[in-house]
């Protein structure tokens, strides 16, 4: 028997003494009898909108989607959407249905659901609803739509997405017949709004990443990211490689630490190559400057979903700099350091070791020993406190000031100050910083 949290009993209760049925239902009743914790309780009622919002008088309401039936209610910080028992219209906008009715028949609520193990509700007292067989499905791991899924994926081509995540959230595999109508349907994806797609896809993202499952769809991700199909078969004949760029790819990331950022910049860091492809005489391949427009092509299209401008820019950094070899050790270290944030420097190291585990054998060994010790030593820089930036130096802005320098040369000869400790040119010692400054030995 279900157990529901003892707050989400006044949904319950408040419905059923004015004399409506009220179920939980979707994904909160699927988690409970996987024994996982919703996030979230979502309702459905016979009562109408009105009728919610009159029995719920008492709480703040929303009418969050009131047209389709649904009222949100607020009990202390926490939102509840309950809806009306509803049968919808055709989906002429591959959205919303054009139309809805309101029914008294839960079971009529439930056919309209994406998917089988979303199709079921549950009462306060543990009585299970389930006429699309969610439970049989969710005890043989498998995604299977309600209903006829052609339709169902017509009706909104996100379902599509909502398919690969729940497969990848839940380690279910997807029923053969949902399977091909993904396949069949996956150009319907392109009447999807960008800024619907971001959620499906930061949800991809932080799901169990496998490379195979995610090689399978291919069709479907690049029907959202057309970035992918020139790399799709694009070789990479040198040493370094085993895979074609699409396959090293999907290797990398199964590689990854559960990080928004680093899985996006990986999913981005070798779609430039396309671009960059060049084979010389001994028949070698080389993908010179593909960072730089890997970046940029992660910019547009991470814009284009609708990122946040932050997380835009740590993606695009992480990705220039996923190359970066610190070949004058220290040296390299702390002008990355100085460039991008501790944070982002370690989840760089992240993604350098995800990308060499996806390389071939030749030096690898090799590599993972140097990433192991460019991470050792950066750790020992920040703890240490070494000098990398402006602000750790033992002179500051008022020095310079105080030695002649006026508007934009302070910043100037403070970074040239910098550039001097970072190279070994100086030490960070006061005295002798402005002993250089005075004399104007750098300068």
């Amino acid at each position: 028997m279900l157990k529901f949290p003892e707050k989400t009993q006044i949904i319950f209760e408040t419905l059923k003494n004015n004399g409506f049925e009220c179920f939980a239902v979707g994904g909160c009743v699927r988690d409970m009898l996987m024994g996982r914790t919703p996030a979230d309780f979502d309702f459905t009622t016979d009562a109408t909108p009105k009728e919610i919002a009159r029995c719920f008088e008492g709480y703040k309401t929303i009418d969050t989607g009131i047209e389709f039936g649904t009222v949100a209610v607020v009990i202390d910080d926490d939102v509840y959407e309950i809806t009306t028992f509803r049968l919808d219209g055709d989906y002429k906008d591959n959205r919303h249905p054009d139309n809805v009715i309101f029914s008294k028949n839960i079971e009529d609520d439930l056919s309209r659901r994406d998917f089988t193990v979303n199709s079921i509700a549950a009462s306060s007292d543990g009585e299970i609803i389930d006429p699309w067989g969610g439970i049989i499905d969710i005890e043989k791991k498998v995604i299977r739509t309600t209903g006829k899924a052609e339709k169902r994926f017509s009706e909104d081509a996100l379902r599509i997405l909502r398919a690969l995540r729940f497969s990848s959230k839940l380690n279910f595999n997807i029923e053969q017949s949902t399977k091909a109508a993904i396949h069949s349907c996956k150009d319907n994806l392109s009447s999807v709004h960008p800024q619907r797609i971001k959620k499906e896809l930061e949800g991809l993202m932080l799901s169990n990443v496998r490379s195979d499952f995610l090689f399978e769809f291919t069709d479907v991700l690049t029907a959202i990211i057309p970035d992918i199909e020139p790399v799709i078969n694009l070789k990479q004949n040198n040493p370094h490689h085993i895979y074609n760029v699409w396959k090293h790819t999907l290797a990398a990331l199964e590689n990854t630490p559960e990080d928004l950022e680093i899985r996006l910049a990986v999913l981005f860091h070798d779609f430039g190559k396309a671009q960059a492809h060049t084979t010389d005489s001994k028949g070698i391949d080389h993908f010179k400057g593909h960072q730089a427009i890997s970046a940029s092509i992660a910019q547009r299209e991470l814009s284009r979903f609708g990122f946040s401008s932050k997380l835009v820019n740590n993606v695009v950094t992480l990705i220039k700099y996923h190359d970066e070899r610190f070949r004058q050790g220290d040296a390299d270290i702390k002008k990355v350091l100085r460039i991008i944030d501790t944070e982002l420097f370690f989840k760089l190291m992240d993604i350098q070791m995800a990308d060499t585990l996806a390389q071939s054998e030749y030096k690898r060994e090799e590599k993972i020993n140097f990433i192991n010790n460019v991470k050792k030593r950066a750790h020992e820089i920040v703890d240490k406190g070494e000098c990398y930036k402006i602000s750790q130096l033992s002179v500051n802005g008022d020095d310079v000031l105080s030695c002649g320098y006026k508007g934009r040369e302070v910043g100037e000869v403070l970074n040239i100050l910098l550039n001097a400790v970072i190279s070994q040119k100086c030490d960070n010692d006061r005295e002798k910083l402005l002993y250089i400054l005075k004399n104007k030995i750098l300068i």
